[in-house]
């Protein structure tokens, strides 16, 4: 079967891309702008990619063309697969068709933790040796990929609620077929799709209404809008959280610089200590998710702690990129408020007595507008320096652009240390002269961020040793 993707070079795309490869499929594609490292991966997975759209670049035989969500009307591979009326379908909808249905779904979903929870959940699955399926959208690092075909019947997917395609607006989890779903939380966010609150409610409704009766729906206790979607879920439900009266409960939570331990209790019943090789309550969280689908699927629980004991995490997620002249850099995905918020009191707690940086480019499509302003303004208490850069998207009316120099002054008047730098490079020269040995700086965005990692590390090792 010939399958033509367009927009071939986002992450999503590109490992479905390689995933139908694997499967014995001819895969070709198209994108705009295709540069490492999604084109080093594509080459490496001997998939056909065509630099730029144009029509001629779908094979009027191909079998299927399936369209990236950031592909709108006017794209002409688009136009010229809907003159031709070739059979067309959705990223979601591939991956349902083609490796769901036969499968047992384990839908990871919530505004924050998704990709944490969903490595999680299949490293402690395969470390029992249920050899499950995993699509991700990061690097896993047990698995060095985005994605596993396994032989066993679990099939573990992060659940986004971003739209489908430019025909099917509604969230990509809805495609996923669920028989195991995790919400961790329910925040507003994603301010391009959704109105409010109550919008994405309706999404997270609407997945759990897809659950079998004899499927199994994991909620966090922590948030009171996950906890809420009890009355709307079908199949087996629990709990999970630091909140006693969870089913699952984390409780004597013991962090250190690079992990945390706690008591898992169960219902009652004391089932043993844990250890997730991260910080953060956030991170416990996640880890008591994991911990339960694992009993959900027969896995004992020493098994299971033993396999999260040995997690190596996800890339981009709290992940260190170096340290130079006694400073260490990190790398973390986090854009919304609370991910903000939550990251640094996990690295406060880990790191009591360190100076913290906070480097925060707002970057997504959600963190770039006004509505969160004032959200960002208690976001960086952890932080003893803050530095906002330029906001990535400037296309947005001036009523509804966040106010970087505004969110500075709210910061400055509650008594943090903060600035806005424009530019990267001035952004690693104030940091390079400013951090001293000790320092622990967090660069958070949820894009390149212009290799700001790598660069403030060379540009730390070159200054002075004093």
């Amino acid at each position: 079967m010939h399958i033509h993707l367009i927009g071939v070079a986002g992450t999503a795309m590109a490992t479905l891309a390689a995933m139908l490869q694997r499967r014995g499929h001819r895969v070709t594609g198209s994108d705009a702008g295709v540069y490492p490292p999604m084109s080093d991966f594509l080459r490496a997975e001997a998939i056909e990619v065509h630099e730029g759209y144009a029509a001629e670049h779908v094979d009027p035989s191909a079998d299927l063309v399936v369209v990236g969500n950031a592909i709108s009307r006017g794209n002409p591979e688009l136009e010229a697969v809907l003159a031709r009326r070739q059979r067309y379908c959705s990223l979601p909808e591939r991956i349902r068709d083609e490796f769901l249905w036969e499968r047992h779904p384990i839908v990871v979903s919530g505004t924050h933790g998704k990709t944490t929870t969903t490595s999680l959940v299949a490293w402690v699955l395969t470390h029992a040796g249920l050899d499950p399926s995993l699509l991700v959208g990061g690097i896993a690092a047990n698995f060095e990929a985005s994605y596993r075909l396994g032989h066993g019947r679990d099939f573990v997917i992060e659940g986004d609620e971003y739209d489908s395609a430019f025909f099917d607006k509604t969230a990509k989890f809805l495609k996923y077929v669920p028989h195991t779903v995790i919400v961790n939380n329910v925040e507003f966010d994603h301010a391009d799709i959704y109105a409010d609150l109550e919008a994405i409610v309706t999404a997270f409704t609407r997945l759990l209404r897809l659950v079998p009766s004899n499927g199994r729906v994991l909620l966090g206790a922590d948030d009171p809008v996950a906890a809420s979607l009890r009355r709307s879920a079908y199949g087996q439900v629990e709990t999970f959280g630091l909140t006693a009266g969870a089913d699952w409960q984390a409780r004597a939570l013991r962090p250190s610089a690079t992990a945390t331990t706690f008591e898992v209790v169960r219902r009652g019943e004391v089932l043993g200590d844990a250890t997730v090789p991260m910080t953060g309550e956030h991170n416990v969280r996640n880890a008591l998710a994991a911990l339960a689908v694992a009993a959900t699927r027969g896995v004992p629980f020493a098994l299971a702690a033993e396999g999260m004991s040995r997690f190596a995490g996800v890339k981009r997620r709290m992940e260190l990129r170096g340290t130079a002249r006694g400073v260490s850099v990190y790398d973390d995905f986090a854009h919304h408020p609370t991910a903000i918020a939550e990251t640094l009191r996990g690295v406060r707690r880990a790191h009591p007595g360190a100076r913290i940086w906070a480097v925060f480019e707002p970057r997504s499509a959600s963190s770039c507008r006004r509505v969160f302003q004032d959200a960002f303004a208690g976001a960086f208490g952890d932080a003893d320096e803050v530095v906002i850069a330029s906001a990535y998207r400037t296309n947005l009316p001036p009523e509804e652009r966040l106010s970087v120099p505004g969110l500075v002054d709210a910061l400055l008047a509650s008594g943090r240390r903060a600035r806005h730098i424009d530019g990267t490079a001035h952004i690693i020269a104030t940091v390079a002269q400013e951090a001293r040995e000790g320092d622990l700086v967090v660069v958070m965005s949820n894009g390149g961020f212009d290799d700001i990692h790598a660069r403030l590390l060379e540009a730390l090792g070159a200054g002075p040793q004093g």
